[in-house]
This record gives structure tokens, sequence and C-alpha cells, in this order.
């Protein structure tokens, strides 16, 4: 068991959740209950340079995404042998939550998560791939039920695979969208260009952004893409909150390369969202209505 009293900020802690800055790490220890079963306890900030309040009321949905990412990082590392440097790649997320229990109070935002692994295939003695569901509770109350699949790549392998990606960086960073319209409260938190079309807009690579590019990365992470895609689908429909995501992560998305993020209006309030790069589709992201 690894287990911190309050929010964990150790520099070896931040490695397992694979962030660098102590205000960016959302579990605080974890608990294994079984051979595939873990607890994971976790603290939401009120406050986050990032990861702000919907609408002054709710929240943010985002920081599902982001505590299954780390708790799953969290548990590869320190409970089913995962060396540190392995790369890792989450290639589908999805959740459903429970926008009544998004309310902000004045209360402190504990959570509990419950992580679940199945399917887990291995190469030799090393994690290959596996499927990771997570349910997570504040106070008793469900907020999300969550899955991803997710694969584990060595070092050793990772640098023949994306080695002459190394040096890699975005061109020069194009105009913003209006942070109104994107949903958000400053410019620098804003990860599209003016849109070139209704629905079409260029994405924006910040490489000094200290949350979405909070480490060295050799691509673009999976956290600015679905912000980039919950940006998409503010500017489509205004006021959109995330409460049901399907994503799927289908290739890398390259700095160097331009992407381009593409929203529809889908029958029932919801919006569907995909990066196209060099002419195909690298990820989708489908939004249940608010």
């Amino acid at each position: 068991m690894i287990q911190f009293s309050s929010q964990a900020t150790g520099e070896h802690f931040r490695r397992l959740v694979h962030r660098a800055d102590p205000q960016d790490v959302f579990p605080t220890g974890v608990t294994r209950l079984s051979d595939t079963r873990f607890h994971v306890p976790a603290h939401w900030p009120r406050a986050h340079r990032f990861f702000a309040p919907v609408g002054g009321r709710h929240q943010d949905p985002l920081l599902i995404a982001e505590t299954m990412r780390q708790a799953a990082m969290l548990v590869c590392h320190a409970e089913l042998g995962v060396p540190l440097g392995d790369a890792f790649v989450m290639w589908e997320l999805n959740y459903t939550a429970a926008p009544e229990h998004f309310l902000l109070g004045d209360e402190p935002w504990d959570i509990e998560v419950e992580v679940s692994c199945s399917d887990i295939r291995r190469r030799g003695s090393s994690l290959g791939s596996m499927r990771v569901d997570f349910v997570l509770r504040r106070d008793g109350a469900t907020l999300a039920t969550c899955g991803s699949r997710i694969s584990c790549t060595s070092a050793a392998a990772y640098r023949r695979l994306r080695g002459h990606r190394a040096g890699a960086a975005p061109g020069p960073l194009p105009p913003a969208l209006a942070p109104r319209e994107a949903g958000r409260a400053v410019e620098r938190d804003v990860v599209l260009a003016p849109a070139v079309r209704p629905g079409r807009w260029l994405l924006r690579l910040d490489t000094g952004h200290p949350t979405l590019f909070g480490r060295p990365n050799d691509h673009v992470p999976g956290i600015l893409l679905l912000e980039a895609a919950r940006q998409a689908a503010t500017a489509t429909v205004p006021g959109f909150l995330p409460v049901s995501v399907r994503s799927d992560f289908l290739r890398y998305v390259e700095l160097d390369v331009p992407c381009w993020i593409e929203a529809t209006p889908v029958p029932a309030g919801g919006v569907l969202v995909r990066a196209v790069q060099d002419g195909g589709t690298v990820f989708t992201c489908a939004f249940g209505p608010s």
C-alpha cells in the first residue's frame, strides 16, 4: 500500500502519476484490494489554474479524465510492476457523470476511485495492455462510471518507435479563439485558433502551458485533445457541460503537423468532434448532452 495523509507532493509520487507540478497531482495514495482491483483516494482542488469551475457552478468534469489517467499510471507503476520511464497510450477513454453531484459547495472535494483491471495481456514479464474501469465516488454518491483501454511500451521500445520525433516542435502559435467562445477565462487556456469556417478550427499548441504540457512530450497529449474537443463543443453549443464522453485516440497526433478540430451537433443535444491530421482522422470524441 502507498498512502499519503494529504495531497501527494513527493517527487517520486509525482513521477508515478506522470506529473511534475504538485498542484496537478490528484491521487493521494493507492491500496491493493485484489490482484486486479485497487482503491485510489484523490483530492480535487476547488480552484485550479486550468481545471476551473464550469459556469461558476459545476466542478470541471474533465477532472474525471485526468483522474482516470493518473490513477491508471499509479496502479501500473506502484502495483503492477511497470518501470518508471515506460510509456503509456490510452486508446479509449469513456465516462458518464452525474451532473447533479458536480455542483460546487463549501465542502472539500475528496474522491474515492475504484480501479478494476481486466483483459490483461503481457509481453513476457512486462505489461502489454489492459482494460481499466473506474468508479468515482464522493461521500458515498457515484460521480462517474468510466472505462479505458491502455497499452504500455518499454522505454527502449518507445525510443525505437518514436526516437525520430524527439526534437519535433510546433510552429508559431496562431491567434486564439475568443476565450468566451471556447468556454475559458483566459487566452492561454484556449487551444483552438479562430474558426476557418463554421465547425472547423486549427489546434493551438502552447508547449509552455504549465498543465497541458507539464512534462516533455513528443506528441500532442491526450488531455489536450479532450480539452480541444470540449472547447469545440462549447463553441458549437454555448454553455456545454461534457457529462458523458466516448473518445478514441487512433494514433499519435504529431506536434509539427497542422491538426484540425471539427465539430458537428448531433440529435438530442450532443456534439461529435474529430481531429484530422495529414488528411486522416486521428481522434474522435462524442459528447452526450449537458
